[in-house]
């Protein structure tokens, strides 16, 4: 038993474009111009064709240095790659076609509706941006104002490495739907842009006309620097504290599975408006036969079971369409079928199905933190003793059909 679609895919286009740009960035550092074109290339074509945009500070740049080497060296990376994958897509799709440029054609010219799926406001990334780097999300952002004061050691080359840092951000923060994962490409980057901030520290009080002044603010500057590095540490650890306890309830709910085999062989496990946490199909056990979604409001078109009987990969069944609009047949519509349910109890002013203890028994709740209700700065870190006491909590519960 499979579920189909990138939605739960472990392999993020995104990451890998995120890799290649460290290892590009890393190259073009060391002089190495042609190479990290072909990296690039490699970036955008087997991982997220839209990274071309962050990638092209350093191609630009690569062409300007070492045009002829550089040129070629992004060609032939390409031309290869785009044959590669082609003979690929024709294996699993049975045609000759581009999964690069159908991406490209379906979300820029004939784009799904991808509002479905929740849509954010300008200010989302600077906010994720913090949330995840704290202190250091801050500095890259303050990078280009120190500029004009360490540009004889940073510009131009570091300035070509960082500025996807604000290129992405503005272009992402336009669009409508935003996700976190859209941010992966320039994280690597976020730190080069904070670290080379802290690293300038003292630059910034030191006398222009007189590189070796060591005077008292330029030596206390020096110190500030591990101070800074111990705060990013500190708080960055607060963060991951608070992920781990706040937010890991899907994973643990699920691993509960194993130990419920007495429900029997071809079970269904269901799963209504936290479709969106569903971890992956790995996680589900042999005893469990189907896994099917319950209608909880949600109008966008979610994965089918994978069925190799109607063509395998390279089918188009008629329950898949280009504006991702649910499909009839994705909802399971007798609930009656579901042995297992999967939900998440809040405190709200409605009662869940899960309520309903004669049908249902409650065989693992893990406390989950509720993010509408609980104050940003106390969600977002773990600060002692105020974290449990200001967040509120709800239940994430794996229930078990009482047997009539």
């Amino acid at each position: 038993m499979n579920l189909s679609g990138a939605l739960f895919s472990g392999f993020l286009p995104s990451s890998f474009a995120m890799y290649a740009m460290s290892l590009s960035s890393a190259l073009f550092l060391f002089g190495r111009h042609a190479m990290a074109v072909a990296v690039a290339a490699t970036g955008v074509i087997l991982g997220w064709p839209f990274s071309i945009l962050a990638f092209l500070p350093i191609t630009i740049y690569s062409l300007i240095k070492r045009f002829k080497w550089s040129f070629l060296a992004g060609l032939i990376s390409s031309i290869t790659l785009l044959v590669l994958s082609g003979v690929v897509d024709y294996y699993y799709y049975k045609k000759w076609t581009s999964s690069v440029l159908n991406l490209l054609v379906y979300n820029v010219l004939g784009g799904g509706e991808s509002h479905l799926y929740g849509v954010e406001g300008p200010l989302y990334y600077l906010k994720n941006g913090f949330n995840n780097f704290n202190l250091s999300f801050v500095l890259a952002l303050l990078f280009p104002a120190i500029l004009p004061v360490v540009k004889k050691k940073y510009a131009p080359e570091l300035l070509v490495i960082v500025s996807p840092v604000y290129i992405w951000i503005a272009f992402m923060s336009l669009q409508p739907h935003k996700e976190e994962r859209f941010l992966y490409p320039i994280y690597p980057l976020i730190c080069v842009a904070a670290s080379a901030v802290i690293e300038s520290f003292p630059d910034l009080f030191r006398d222009k006309y007189d590189p070796r002044d060591d005077s008292i603010l330029v030596t206390m500057a020096k110190f500030v620097r591990p101070f800074v590095l111990g705060l990013i540490l500190c708080v960055s650890h607060s963060r991951t504290f608070s992920l781990i306890h706040g937010y890991s309830a899907p994973i643990e709910t699920y691993k509960h599975l194993e130990h419920h085999d007495d429900v029997g062989t071809g079970s269904v496990l269901c799963v209504g408006s936290e479709w969106h946490r569903f971890p992956s199909s790995f996680f589900i056990p042999d005893y469990v036969a189907e896994v099917r979604w319950i209608d909880d409001g949600f109008t966008g078109l979610l994965p089918f079971p994978f069925n190799s009987t109607l063509g395998g990969t390279s089918a188009a069944p008629s329950y898949f369409n280009n504006k991702n609009k649910a499909s009839e047949g994705q909802y399971l519509q007798d609930i009656e079928k579901c042995t297992l349910l999967v939900e998440l109890q809040l405190q709200r002013p409605f009662l869940t199905r899960g309520s309903d203890l004669q049908t249902w028994e409650a065989v693992a709740a893990i406390p989950y933190l509720d993010r509408e209700m609980s104050p940003p700065l106390y969600r977002s870190f773990f600060i002692p003793y105020l974290w449990q006491q200001k967040n509120v909590f709800g239940l994430y519960k794996l229930l078990k059909r009482i047997p009539k």
